[in-house]
């Protein structure tokens, strides 16, 4: 670099903005439901999902609790069918009042 050259910041620094993945629907959507642990939380989440993804196999579900016991995830995959689908699913387990996190 010659002397007395400036070289900003940005000039060093990768693009910030990029956009979301396009997402190809139908498609099979992994969820993970955070919330406290409890014996009915699990039925709880699936009562919701099935709702919204009629076809959604139940047995698959997954329950995992947090190390210290006082949380529990539960992960299931669906076929999500749209945007809309997804956002009214994320509404109503959040609706629920027993539902942290969503992701």
């Amino acid at each position: 670099m010659k002397k007395g050259a400036k070289q900003g910041l940005r000039d060093l620094r990768q693009p910030a903005a990029k956009e979301p993945p396009k997402i190809t629907f139908p498609c099979d959507y992994p969820l993970k439901v955070v919330g406290d642990a409890a014996d009915d939380f699990p039925a709880a989440v699936c009562q919701v999902i099935v709702r919204h993804a009629p076809d959604f196999d139940e047995t698959t579900l997954e329950v995992v609790d947090s190390r210290n016991g006082r949380f529990q995830s539960v992960r299931v995959t669906i076929v999500a069918t749209g945007e809309q689908q997804l956002s009214q699913l994320f509404d109503d387990l959040k609706a629920t009042g027993r539902v942290h996190m969503v992701v």
